[in-house]
């Protein structure tokens, strides 16, 4: 009878508990990619196993920057906030890798508009890091876009149903963080139109109108 030896991409899709140990006994195909560039790391990310990224990463070597055939790494699969911090301020994942369509990661998820929290949780690393102009491509002068972004401010969460006050955490940006704060106070926020002007205030970050300077005054209301 023939030795089958399974699939390792569907094990990190079921994140299955045979895959470590297959991996450990079989250490290059950590890091193997099919034919499309696809990745363990950018499985564990895309299906949210965030201790299957750390082993990968941490014990079994793979570059957290891997990238798949359109040049874009784990991080523009990720789908949740959790996922992307740990990429990022665990793993040290760049955040200003772009794929071949010339996107990084926030841009691409933006786009898709998918995954809102997670494009909002990166366009804050942008601003704290100053790595990118958001519809330019200048990176960092000093660092060329490779240096780790620092840790994210204590108590940061990205949620776009449930964000509080205490939650906004210490932004780069104060504008930002006034803005979240003032729209948090409120005693309609959770209904209609406070959840409507939460997701302008998304739209406006992922678009990177908050935190850039401006020559006019933004309209209030």
């Amino acid at each position: 009878m023939p030795n089958f030896q399974p699939n390792h991409f569907l094990l990190a899709a079921d994140n299955s508990p045979e895959l470590l140990p297959l991996l450990r006994l079989n250490p290059t195909l950590a890091s193997s990619q099919d034919d499309h560039g696809y990745s363990l790391l950018h499985a564990a990310a895309s299906y949210d196993h965030l201790d299957l990224l750390r082993a990968l990463v941490n014990e079994l070597h793979v570059d957290v920057d891997l990238k798949d055939e359109d040049g874009e790494t784990a991080l523009f699969v990720a789908e949740t906030v959790e996922c992307a911090k740990t990429l990022v301020e665990e793993l040290h994942a760049n955040i200003a890798i772009r794929g071949d369509e010339g996107k990084t990661p926030r841009e691409k998820i933006a786009e898709e508009d998918a995954f809102p929290p997670v494009a909002v949780y990166l366009r804050v690393k942008e601003l704290e890091t100053g790595t990118l102009e958001v519809n330019g491509v200048k990176e960092d002068s000093t660092t060329n876009g490779t240096q780790p972004p620092p840790p994210v401010p204590e108590g940061l969460q990205v949620d776009v149903g449930t964000m509080a006050t205490e939650e906004a955490g210490e932004v780069v940006d104060p504008e930002f963080r006034r803005r979240i704060e003032e729209l948090a106070a409120r005693e309609d926020f959770q209904g209609e139109d406070g959840q409507r002007q939460l997701r302008e205030l998304v739209t406006e970050a992922i678009m990177g109108d908050i935190g850039q300077e401006r020559g006019v005054r933004r309209r209030t209301s």
